[in-house]
């Protein structure tokens, strides 16, 4: 919530009228589920299970009023996405990225983000994560 938040207020002081879309696992979207109800959730139960152990902690106090008042959507991926998009940014861009980051590659590439922002022509996803295990990442490639 913390980087999505911090995005979502530089984007939004600059040009209000800009979309600012958030993307979380499936297996760890209380950020969705929250936009949604419009309050704060937690995680299912079960949940969160996902490789994209950097987006597993929970909206805060101080992001959720953030997120809900200026993140326009919250796009949720699955993990067999995340995978494949980390592998896309590591092997296409020579980026090293962790999962996580690989979430809002995936999400900008979804048929939900076409369908809800078709008019779109700009688009700007967040890299991060130097914060990788490469061992584990070769394993996960595999």
């Amino acid at each position: 919530g913390g980087l999505t938040s911090g995005v979502a207020i530089a984007a939004k002081t600059i040009k209000p009228s800009i979309k600012v879309v958030a993307a979380e696992p499936e297996n760890a979207k209380d950020a969705f589920l929250s936009k949604q109800a419009d309050e704060m959730q937690d995680h299912l139960p079960g949940q969160p299970s996902t490789i994209a152990d950097g987006l597993k902690t929970l909206l805060g106090s101080h992001t959720w009023p953030v997120v809900r008042n200026l993140v326009d959507a919250v796009i949720t991926v699955n993990e067999a996405e995340i995978v494949a998009h980390t592998e896309l940014v590591w092997r296409r861009l020579k980026v090293c990225i962790e999962p996580s980051s690989a979430v809002g590659v995936a999400a900008a590439l979804s048929d939900a983000f076409d369908e809800q922002f078709a008019d779109c022509r700009n688009v700007g996803v967040i890299l991060c994560g130097g914060n990788v295990d490469v061992r584990k990442i070769a394993a996960l490639f595999q």
